[in-house]
């Protein structure tokens, strides 16, 4: 990978020094443009938040990776002035270190400025396999291992979900059929997706477990993304 670093046995490279990069699955772990922007354009527009958060709004997502889209929540819902506490709930089968986190997230000064809590939590060891966050506004828990296990045995439903797993081309066992009804059986009522990936065979999925699609203007140089609704 041209201009990497190799980070110590942490299965990633830092492309020009900053941007992390899965040697894993061979995808940046965000936008290698603006990782904050294209979140706040697919994951925050494209469920239409920060409109719709309100007390007890549960997030999900699917792969947490630097908990950019985490922090970009919290920023939003702080921006917002509404009381309350919003529900996080993540699932990622590679969890990076709190120091790679702290490096990647110091390419986005306004997500850093508010990372402290997190990261000081992230860094202690999770129970049973689920990482317990509390922040400012946000109760959040973050289920490691392998999602086609740990979805399937979650009890919980979202009101949006952040379908944030590397490319389907590089990961296709995320983006499966099996993986889509999953998160559909796990939406309430109503309840949204956004995701960055226009794949027609990840629409597809969708569309057979249940939700309305719509294809929509991706965020820079990326033309199209998907999102879509629970009736």
């Amino acid at each position: 990978m041209g201009g990497g670093e190799q980070g110590s046995g942490s299965g990633i490279d830092w492309k020009d020094g900053v941007i992390p990069v899965s040697t894993r699955f061979d995808d940046p772990y965000f936008s290698l443009a603006d990782g904050l922007a294209e979140t706040r354009h697919v994951f925050l527009a494209g469920n239409d938040l920060p409109e719709r958060l309100a007390d007890g709004f549960h997030v999900a997502e699917l792969g947490f990776g630097t908990g950019l889209n985490l922090l970009a929540l919290l920023v939003a819902w702080a921006g917002t002035g509404r009381r309350g506490t919003l529900r996080y709930t993540s699932f990622e089968a590679f969890p990076l270190s709190a120091t790679d986190i702290d490096r990647a997230l110091r390419h986005f000064p306004e997500a850093h400025a508010v990372a402290g809590p997190f990261l000081t939590q992230w860094d202690l060891p999770a129970t049973q396999g689920v990482k317990r966050l509390s922040l400012a506004g946000v109760e959040a828990e973050i289920l490691l291992g392998d999602a086609r296990m740990t979805l399937p045995a979650w009890n919980g439903r979202a009101d949006a979900w952040f379908l944030d797993g590397f490319s389907p081309a590089k990961n296709p066992e995320l983006w499966s059929a099996e993986m889509m009804a999953e998160v559909a059986r796990h939406t309430a009522t109503g309840g949204s997706f956004a995701t960055y990936t226009a794949a027609g065979h990840v629409r597809r999925a969708l569309e057979a477990a249940g939700f309305a699609v719509t294809r929509t203007a991706g965020h820079g140089r990326k033309r199209h993304m998907t999102t879509g609704r629970m009736a």
